[in-house]
């Protein structure tokens, strides 16, 4: 793609971004206000464990927009606010008219082992970034639906997807995004709502503490956003889970393996037997929709019937 016709890829897209008052989201914001696209730069302007409000920082990214020649709009809702969240897209509305995209990546942490952990700050951190992706996605949802047209993006983070300790409740939030990207992106299908997920690895106000665990040197968030551009583009795939971080870009999938049958009085001990054969990957599969394990345990019992 030339670098005119990549200027313009998302030109008359409308598409809103939360937490892009810095790191991540504010890389996201650029990037595709940089390509065409209109942006609401959403930010509630809070400290990383969600106290506190301030709408300096999505200002800002918005006059970096400006002084490039692009349109955007500040918003300082919180996520967590549907009736302030329904207000945004009202705005957004009446000033353009559409939604093209949303890129839920408002976030926050508070991060402690679960033997220690406050019941409120699992809870809060459940809020902010699963109920706070629902809010969002439930006030732009039927507007891509009437438009036939819609490009979502869930963040959802290897803590989720493979666990992180010390954060039990970041985990089960980001790893639920991925079910809610599962569904919706089944029922998005007939209107042409794309939703994926992206898990990135980025030096942000979010990774500060790591400190010399990664380089953070070469973890700019700016190395993400190429693939997040790509989630929302015209052409971009639906229920996919893409790894991205210092310039690197994968997959990742939710599989399921061909597994045994074992039934009868002895059939746990059977599958403690075999767990081996339950746990081979060789021939397993990204099933399309939920009822795949179901078609295949039916399946087993089909062959000893017709066997």
């Amino acid at each position: 793609m030339g670098d005119a016709r990549m200027r313009q890829e998302l030109d008359g897209r409308v598409a809103i971004v939360t937490g892009a008052g810095g790191g991540l989201g504010r890389c996201h914001a650029l990037a595709l206000a940089e390509r065409g696209a209109k942006v609401v730069v959403n930010d509630l302007g809070g400290a990383r464990d969600g106290t506190g409000g301030s709408a300096t920082a999505a200002e800002g990214v918005v006059k970096e927009i400006e002084a490039s020649g692009g349109e955007a709009m500040a918003d300082g809702a919180s996520v967590t606010d549907y009736a302030a969240v329904e207000a945004m897209v009202a705005r957004t509305m009446e000033r353009w008219g559409r939604v093209d995209i949303l890129v839920n990546n408002a976030g926050v942490l508070r991060d402690k082992s679960f033997a220690k952990m406050d019941l409120d700050d699992f809870r809060f951190v459940v809020d902010v970034h699963l109920m706070g992706a629902v809010n969002c996605t439930k006030a732009v949802w039927e507007i891509m639906r009437l438009q036939n047209y819609g490009r979502i993006v869930m963040t959802t983070s290897s803590s989720g997807l493979y666990g992180n300790f010390g954060q039990s409740n970041y985990g089960a939030a980001k790893m639920a995004l991925v079910g809610l990207m599962q569904t919706l992106s089944i029922e998005g299908q007939k209107n042409d709502i794309r939703v994926n997920c992206l898990a990135p690895t980025a030096h942000t106000r979010m990774t500060e503490d790591l400190g010399a665990a990664l380089p953070l040197d070469q973890l700019g968030p700016e190395l993400v956003s190429p693939g997040l551009v790509h989630l929302v583009s015209e052409e971009a795939p639906t229920r996919c889970i893409l790894a991205a971080g210092a310039g690197g870009f994968e997959r990742a999938y939710v599989t399921l393996t061909q597994g045994i049958r074992a039934t009868g009085a002895d059939a746990r001990e059977q599958v403690a037997a075999r767990f081996d054969a339950i746990s081979d990957r060789s021939d397993e599969i990204v099933p399309e929709m939920g009822a795949a394990q179901g078609m295949i345990e039916l399946g087993k019992l089909q062959a000893v019937t017709k066997g």
